[in-house]
């Protein structure tokens, strides 16, 4: 037994600590992504929970982020087009569900005036389809120009991508115009208005302006989090077995050598 410790361990220290380290961060990394997957998990399991509770009226009394936050919510206004807000660098994937494949496309953000009250509430409308031959040139949707009701889900914000720098503000407002990331209080400080400090996320009542709004669960990504949990974890095996078979193979060409002599 202590020529085999010897053989495996105190004859081969550099080996013996390599293949820890690459047990170690490979344990690490696994476990990392299982806790990313339980935590996509838990949250779908909040939001969905949220979603069951009475639906709110954006309309009849003023709400917190707090209060109304992944709650369903009604609201009742006019658009304002000229300042909406397309959000780029939002793809979306394509059918069959589990295709790698994305199109690249916006969010709209459009602000709605809140019948009743002075103040805007900023709607993601949903997405669509950029022009691949132009950037700059905005997909066609309609817009209502009469008062109508939205309803949605209630987030903080639209969600955000990376972004080099921050965006220079507008140096026209009374258009819409093309932005990586939405800034709620900056636009409400740029127009000074009176605004909800959420926004709502429109869900798919059959309305056909142009826009979808498939949006995706946020379970989305737990399988690939169990995949890369499994390659780390596999990694982790895959070291041990390497440093034991080859201190093993080492122990017995010392072992047959010394019978030999």
């Amino acid at each position: 037994m202590n020529n085999l410790f010897t053989a495996l361990i105190a004859k081969r220290i550099v080996a013996t600590v390599s293949a820890l380290l690459v047990i170690a961060i490979a344990c690490a990394a696994g476990i990392w992504q299982l806790s990313r997957a339980e935590s996509k998990i838990v949250l779908a399991a909040h939001l969905l929970a949220r979603q069951q509770m009475p639906i709110l009226s954006v309309n009849s009394s003023p709400l917190t982020l707090e209060d109304a936050s992944e709650r369903r919510m009604i609201a009742r206004g006019q658009y304002i087009p000229e300042a909406a807000i397309w959000l780029d660098n939002r793809p979306r994937s394509m059918p069959p569900a589990g295709s790698t494949a994305s199109q690249s496309g916006f969010f709209l953000m459009m602000p709605l005036r809140l019948e009743g009250r002075n103040e805007v509430l900023w709607v993601n409308r949903g997405w669509a389809p950029r022009n691949s031959a132009d950037r700059e040139l905005l997909p066609p949707v309609k817009t209502p120009t009469n008062v109508v009701n939205i309803e949605g889900i209630v987030f903080a914000h639209p969600g955000k991508v990376y972004a080099l720098g921050e965006s220079k503000p507008p140096t026209d407002t009374g258009k819409p115009r093309i932005e990586q990331n939405f800034d709620l209080v900056g636009e409400g400080r740029l127009r000074a208005w009176s605004q909800s400090p959420f926004i709502l996320r429109e869900i798919d009542t059959g309305i056909d302006d142009g826009l979808l709004r498939e949006w995706a669960p946020l379970t989305t990504g737990v399988d690939r989090h169990y995949a890369y949990a499994f390659q780390w974890f596999a990694l982790g095996v895959a070291g041990f077995l390497f440093w034991l078979i080859t201190g093993l193979r080492q122990y017995r060409r010392q072992d047959v050598n010394g019978d030999q002599e």
